[in-house]
């Protein structure tokens, strides 16, 4: 289509008549015109063009073999419009001019243009679709008729027409596949096409079969077929030939990658599974490409071993049990696994040498799982023959988990690492779930593979063997039990623990990690690594402590790794430094965090911005990890002719005294900032937690500081901190007056809070007598809040208050008087879209309501869903008081009132048939 003029000013669209020359003038427009406003104004008249009466007749003087080519396909693209969305317009007595006007016309574009002619042919599909059955019986005949396949193979024409037939073949399936229909309808039309197929199976074979036919007709031979796969039609007799068929197109390069596409559709589709025959029959073709696979890897013929791979698994894995079942074929599925085994291990490091072993591993849950749904006699028999299999296949997986050397792995993109990483998580994945099958002959065996390994001096191991046996021990160790009684076979449940029972061994190992310590590719695997062994192994680490403390500082200042494995790291050092002797610990905790204190003092006296805010949290979060695991008090159980704890300051209060200014000062620039402050309460909240009653020194001090940090910004890490307080020294003669003032400072704080929010009844709960009452009506209100972590802790607030109404006479007189409005605010909540995800929680107040005061909250469910229309217009009187029986009843089961709670809050949201409730009503 030549550009128009630009000096000619675009027509006003709005004015024109539906006319052929106005339609291709808005066509010009679309195309060309450079001004935005007026395409737009053009693709808007264009769609009503096509929606109009009028559209029946100028479509068809646009097909006209004088006009270009995006004229005739908005004419096609009008036509498959007007017939698939406004058919009703057309009278009946026309539906057969307009089937051969179309018949007419794809004769005429089988030479092309493409996008014309399969435009055409969905048109004709749509109408095909309209008419069929009644109407136009035996449409797909009909079409073959028309354009004589037999003579495709002749010069001119003839192949064209054949071509054409076989887009039409193809778009008709996708045209019923994408169209809406009722489902009456839509089962008719399957049906039909059904029926069809006969006709269409014996034209792909003929086109298929034959030596001298053009590549051009059997890839769309074979299009058409992938087409009609989801119609599932019968895998036998024809259907199975022209399958078989397939396979021999395989060995045309130019129809390899079509051939797989329509092989791997075809016999993935579940419903295969009625012709067992069939695919014991297929079996063979598959095999048969063995040599071929083992062709295609030799010579790094990726493309041919990843289709290939796919064929086998797509037989392998969607039909694995029906194989399995042909007990009498057993060498033959036997031979195809470990055909899927081969492309497992296929040579090469993925992704970069080859792309093929991922596609297999989904397999292998598979088989597993198939295997272990038989009866157990029949397990037996499938087990002796796989687990053979499942051996080969971890060490198939431990060598491709392998790292590349460290040249080839600098060349690779950081694209090509990454896959390679969440390949090597699959691959984990997948160890760990044939752990299942193996048991503990598999960490038997890879216990004597890693001695024979690490004792080996003459000969010594690479680090990459080294890793990847210790990869498989990891993903093994983090699914076990370590109660499972495979472990009495075994004196380790990982390798941190096998090392802490062979300390020998250490000498050999640790290089190895601090080697991975200084490379952040491997941050995640030799922080993990080094964090386990200091935790397991620290009474024997101290040959190696000064280069585990040289290493770790090294890193750590020079931001080597993310934020989280620093953490990791720290809480390792925390144990290692729990090790030492006493003498020595402060000393050596100075060294290590002293660079982290000078920055966090830089950081305190800046203007607050975002990177400095960043930094703050990173340096207390690593603080808060270090004294989470630095805990000294093991090394007083059965020590004599030492110091006692009590006597000597404690390394981490030390420390603590130290920096508490700078805290301060941080503070009172981040007192607002809810992330700061919950970074500071977390290295308090972890020292309290690790130091138990040796944080005694600090408990005025911190008292103070929480105290002002909750009265001008009150925040939920700040309570945290405080219950932690209270829970460790109120008990404490010596403790108690700061804790108190902190607690009433606490309790009055978050009270002013809610006396500024909404309340029903304010003088209610304002009498100097009525803190209890207070706190009580401050926890439904809580129960309300949007923030979960809130409203959870309301529940749990509600659940310890109850428990105490038999023995705390205001307790017991609060729910008295106000239980009621507590049970209706939760069956509001449990009603409620919004809140759905704490309906456990709920539950569990509503359990101890019922195990503590069982007859009140019989009244009061009585009362509150008596309501009409409450909690919900979802559910019915009868559903409310099934609901009511059923939650009374329950007294002991706290998981069945769970199931209760939950089964009413889906009827309440509406989505009734989910539970138990769709049996009953």
């Amino acid at each position: 289509m030549e550009p128009p003029d630009s000096s000619v000013q675009s027509p006003d669209l709005v004015s024109l008549e539906l006319t052929v020359e106005n339609v291709e003038t808005a066509l010009q427009q679309l195309y060309y015109d450079p001004d935005m406003e007026h395409k737009n104004v053009a693709q808007k008249w264009l769609t009503q063009a096509q929606t109009s009466r009028q559209a029946w007749q100028f479509c068809w003087p646009l097909l006209s073999p004088d006009k270009l080519p995006e004229i005739q396909f908005f004419g096609a693209s009008t036509l498959h419009t007007k017939i698939s969305c406004h058919w009703a317009d057309l009278p009946t007595d026309q539906h057969q001019t307009l089937r051969m006007q179309l018949l007419s016309h794809i004769s005429h574009f089988s030479s092309g243009p493409k996008m014309v002619l399969t435009r055409l042919c969905v048109a004709l599909a749509s109408l095909a679709l309209h008419t069929m059955p009644q109407g136009w019986p035996q449409a797909v005949a009909d079409m073959v008729r028309v354009y004589q396949p037999e003579k495709a193979g002749d010069q001119g024409g003839s192949q064209g027409g054949c071509l054409a037939l076989l887009e039409l073949l193809t778009v008709l399936p996708e045209e019923f596949q994408s169209c809406r229909l009722p489902q009456a309808r839509r089962a008719q039309l399957r049906e039909a096409l059904a029926g069809e197929w006969t006709a269409v199976c014996p034209l792909l074979r003929q086109l298929l079969q034959r030596q001298e036919g053009n590549s051009q007709v059997k890839e769309q031979a074979l299009r058409c077929l992938s087409s009609w796969v989801g119609l599932n039609f019968p895998l036998h007799g024809e259907s199975e030939g022209l399958l078989q068929d397939c396979f021999a197109a395989l060995s045309d390069p130019e129809l390899f990658d079509t051939a797989v596409e329509t092989i791997v559709g075809s016999i993935s589709q579940p419903d295969c599974q009625r012709y067992t025959d069939a695919l014991v029959n297929l079996m063979p073709l598959v095999l048969g490409l063995h040599d071929q696979l083992k062709a295609a890897a030799r010579d790094g013929d990726m493309e041919t071993s990843h289709g290939i791979c796919r064929i086998a698994v797509a037989l392998g894995e969607t039909h694995s049990r029906t194989l399995l079942e042909q007990v009498e074929h057993w060498q033959g599925y036997l031979a195809l696994v470990n055909m899927i085994l081969f492309c497992t291990g296929i040579p090469g490091h993925y992704p970069v040498n080859e792309t093929t072993s991922s596609l297999t591993l989904t397999f292998w849950y598979t088989l597993q799982d198939d295997i272990l749904s038989f009866e157990e006699d029949k397990q037996v028999v499938y087990l002796q023959v796989y687990r053979p299999v499942y051996f080969q296949l971890v060490d198939v997986l431990l060598h491709k988990a392998h790292f590349p050397s460290e040249q080839d792995y600098t060349s690779w993109s950081s694209d090509d690492k990454e896959q390679f990483r969440i390949y090597r998580v699959d691959i984990s994945d997948t160890l760990m779930y044939v752990y299942e099958i193996l048991g503990a002959e598999l960490l038997s065996k890879l216990y004597d593979r890693l001695g024979r390994l690490l004792m080996d001096t003459e000969r010594p191991a690479a680090w990459q063997d080294t890793e990847a046996l210790l990869f498989g021990f990891q993903a093994i160790a983090e699914t076990i039990d370590v109660n499972y009684s495979d472990f009495s076979l075994l004196p380790f449940c990982s390798l941190a623990e096998w090392l802490a029972d062979h300390p020998m061994m250490l000498g050999n190992v640790l290089p190895m990690v601090l080697q991975g310590l200084v490379k952040a590719e491997l941050s995640v695997s030799s922080v993990s690594t080094l964090k386990r062994i200091c935790r397991e192994c620290r009474h024997d680490l101290a040959p190696y402590t000064h280069d585990i403390m040289t290493v770790s500082q090294d890193v750590l200042v020079k931001d080597i790794h993310k934020s989280s494995q620093c953490m990791w790291l720290m809480q390792g050092l925390g144990f290692l430094l729990s090790a030492l002797p006493m003498e020595e610990i402060l000393g050596s905790l100075t060294t290590l965090i002293t660079p982290h204190i000078q920055r966090l003092d830089t950081l305190a006296h800046q203007e607050p911005s975002p990177t400095a805010k960043l930094s703050i949290i990173h340096i207390l979060g690593m603080l808060s990890s270090l004294f989470t695991t630095l805990d000294i008090s093991r090394q007083d159980e059965g020590s004599e002719g030492t110091t006692p704890a009590q006597a000597r300051p404690n390394p981490v209060v030390v420390v603590l005294q130290q920096v508490f200014t700078l805290i301060q000062t941080i503070l009172s620039k981040w007192l607002s900032d809810s992330e700061v402050v919950e970074a500071v309460c977390g290295v308090f909240e972890r020292s309290v937690k690790t130091l138990l009653n040796d944080f005694a020194p600090m408990v005025q001090q911190l008292s103070e500081m929480l105290g002002q940090i909750y009265s001008a910004f009150p925040q939920a890490s700040a309570l945290d901190l405080t219950r932690q307080m209270v829970h460790i020294f109120a008990g404490e003669k010596d403790h108690f007056s700061p804790i108190q003032a902190l607690i009433e400072l606490v309790t009055s704080t978050t009270l002013s809070i809610f006396q500024q929010g909404k309340r029903k009844k304010p003088d209610l709960y304002l009498s100097d007598h009525q803190d209890v009452k207070a706190l009580f009506y401050c926890g439904v209100l809580s129960l309300k809040f949007p923030e979960t972590p809130t409203a959870k802790s309301a529940c749990m607030f509600f659940m310890e208050l109850v428990c105490h109404c038999g023995d705390i006479p205001p307790i017991g007189q609060v729910l008295q008087r106000d239980g009621k409005l507590l049970v209706h605010t939760i069956l509001e909540m449990v009603g409620s879209q919004s809140f759905c995800c704490l309906t456990e929680h709920f539950s569990e107040v509503l359990f101890c309501l019922n195990r503590h005061c069982p007859v009140l909250l019989a009244q009061w469910l009585k009362e509150g869903l008596h309501v009409p229309g409450f909690p919900s217009a979802q559910v019915s009187m009868e559903q409310k008081d099934t609901f009511s029986q059923q939650l009374l009843r329950e007294q002991t089961n706290k998981r069945r009132v769970k199931e209760i709670v939950k089964e009413f809050s889906l009827l309440c949201r509406g989505l009734q048939g989910t539970t138990g409730y769709s049996a009953d009503y």
